[in-house]
């Protein structure tokens, strides 16, 4: 029985999954071909049976194999969960520390804003008051600017006078009306 081809095995297997459908003329027909390939190979009922029991140990090895398998992959991946809880725990507390951070900024920020608002209103007042002090002084300006301007103005009549007065008194002047007649 331990010769058995594992190909032999699945076709065997299929037949007799054919052997119990609910349609008559397929049971029927699988059930003949394996009577037939029993009398092919020389198989008895009695080798069919120990051939079942020869494969049932197989199946409780794989069984176990494939359970020792998925105990080690459980392991493994209670593993990777406690990895992943602790990480999640670190990363809740890393959110944490940034947004205390973020609430700090934010106060930093709006201390920043109501100190410059200040200043720009500070800076707002000195401007006025600068232009206030400039339209005080501005005026008494103009005034000494009129009064020097109006001064130049007679000094240079009375010197234009005194001009006259001494180059006519150096210079004669002849009456050159008798000539036109």
């Amino acid at each position: 029985m331990s010769q058995m081809d594992p190909r032999e095995i699945k076709i065997l297997s299929d037949i007799l999954a054919l052997v119990l459908e609910d349609q008559k003329g397929q049971s029927e027909t699988a059930l003949e071909a394996i009577k037939a390939r029993a009398r092919r190979d020389g198989i008895t009922g009695g080798a069919l049976k120990n051939l079942f029991q020869a494969l049932a140990p197989d199946i409780e090895r794989l069984t176990a194999a494939r359970k020792a398998r998925e105990d080690t992959e459980i392991r493994t991946l209670e593993s990777t969960i406690h990895t992943l809880r602790i990480q999640l725990h670190d990363r809740g507390e890393v959110l944490n520390r940034m947004e205390h951070n973020l609430r700090i900024v934010r106060g930093n920020n709006e201390n920043l804003k109501s100190q410059l608002h200040v200043m720009q209103t500070a800076h707002a007042e000195a401007r006025h008051m600068l232009s206030m002090k400039m339209m005080e002084n501005s005026y008494p300006r103009l005034m000494i600017i009129f009064v020097a301007v109006m001064a130049g103005l007679l000094a240079g009549i009375a010197g234009t006078q005194l001009f006259h007065l001494f180059y006519t008194a150096l210079h004669p002047v002849t009456d050159n009306a008798r000539y036109l007649y």
